[in-house]
């Protein structure tokens, strides 16, 4: 069964992160005290519908984002073992914004369920940086397909500058022209040359991260 009210919980504490908001001004802007947004947060309590509203105003979100959607299946309903699972190792650091030099160490591992796995051989990447935000927060585990091409429009992991640095964007074609484009519309596009050269790594296929 789902615990709704903790995963409420979980979503307003992602959000106003997510959006770089306090809970004193999380709290300012629905009428409430900072120390009612962390009862929210840690479940203590739970704002009524009328409040759901206007935090989800404040967090320009819907107010959908906040509930579990119909499809939801918590891991606890069906206990995992572990020929269930794949270890997939974390390599390196990947730039969500300013590339940074690409790390071919293994820093870590997470589990994926095998048969939620794509196919293909895959690995994850730490995402660091705003400029694939709200997407893909930074400090998300991306998840990528080892492939050296993608579809217009997808998000790739990508070496540029050499092979010496990565970087995370969505790839855009336009005729000859192939651009890697930022999420956050701060950040202007990379256009790919001949002398501004770059390789796809994989597609981006999945992002975990920690509430």
């Amino acid at each position: 069964m789902i615990n709704v009210s903790s995963y409420v919980a979980q979503k307003i504490k992602y959000y106003r992160k997510l959006k770089r908001i306090t809970q004193k001004e999380l709290g300012e802007k629905i009428g409430v005290k900072h120390n009612t947004i962390s009862s929210y947060e840690n479940g203590i309590n739970q704002p009524e519908q009328d409040l759901l509203f206007k935090i989800a105003d404040a967090l320009d979100i819907s107010i959908n984002d906040l509930f579990p959607p119909t499809n939801y299946e918590p891991l606890n309903m069906k206990p995992a073992s572990p020929d269930d699972m794949v270890r997939i190792p974390i390599i390196g650091t990947i730039a969500c914004g300013d590339p940074i030099l690409a790390d071919e160490n293994i820093i870590g591992y997470r589990y994926h369920l095998r048969e939620k796995l794509p196919k293909g051989q895959t690995f994850y990447l730490t995402a660091k940086g705003d400029s694939m935000e709200p997407k893909i927060p930074d400090g998300s585990d991306v998840l990528i397909r080892l492939q050296n091409d993608v579809e217009d429009g997808e998000i790739a992991a990508v070496l540029v500058n050499g092979d010496t640095e990565a970087t995370l964007k969505r790839v855009k074609k336009q005729g000859d022209i192939v651009m890697l484009v930022a999420e956050n519309t701060n950040y202007a596009p990379y256009i790919i040359t001949e002398h501004n050269p770059a390789r796809i790594l994989g597609k981006a296929v999945g992002v975990s991260f920690d509430l």
